[in-house]
């Protein structure tokens, strides 16, 4: 049997593309993750960022249950959109950002967790929403979907109006959906396709 020795020049191709690969899966899933631990890094949510899912206002009233309602409501607008959500006596002003998102779970009451601190621990990734609330109907207030973070985020301590922060709510359940990374994963595993198939017409000539 006649054994076909690779040559040298086809070999190290074949290892370029096998390495592409290789890269592009690492990338897809390392993406927006953060590994919490000693010198954690933070990430610094705004009010402008492609975390956020919208706005409310005037959040009135605030409790677990009607913040999750008012999520709720949120994600089944179309992005860029407002409708108005009844809470009798109150109404509130839901806004749905432009951000486009792989999926966004609902809202869960059971194992939320409130706080008032501009830095906050999201564990190991067990959580959907941020909901942060300033200064009452004064300010707006800020849905961030954080499914796909982990470790020391912060807040703004002032609202987009300029009033302070009066607490926030993490709603439960985490890992509902994948923020999209700009298509940038996708580029990748795409270009090192390519490449495959370029080094196996190559191989094979």
């Amino acid at each position: 049997m006649k054994i076909k020795i690779v040559p040298s020049n086809k070999l190290a191709l074949l290892s370029a593309a096998f390495c592409a690969v290789m890269f592009a899966f690492s990338h897809n899933a390392s993406a927006n993750r953060i590994v919490a631990g000693i010198n954690t890094p933070t990430t610094a949510l705004a009010f402008n960022d492609t975390h956020v899912v919208g706005t409310v206002t005037p959040v009135n009233p605030a409790d677990p249950t009607s913040r999750a309602n008012y999520i709720n409501f949120m994600i089944g607008l179309t992005p860029g959109t407002s409708g108005t959500f009844n809470n009798p006596p109150h109404t509130q002003t839901i806004t749905r950002s432009s951000n486009l998102f792989a999926s966004l779970p609902n809202a869960l009451v059971p194992g939320a967790v409130s706080g008032t601190d501009t830095t906050i621990d999201l564990g190991s990734g067990v959580f959907s929403y941020l909901f942060a609330k300033y200064d009452g109907g004064n300010d707006i207030s800020q849905v961030w979907y954080v499914g796909n973070l982990s470790g020391i985020v912060t807040i703004p301590a002032d609202g987009p109006l300029g009033h302070g922060l009066s607490g926030w709510v993490l709603f439960p359940p985490g890992g509902g959906g994948q923020v999209p990374d700009g298509g940038t994963t996708v580029m990748l595993l795409g270009a090192a396709l390519g490449a495959l198939g370029v080094a196996r017409r190559y191989l094979m000539s």
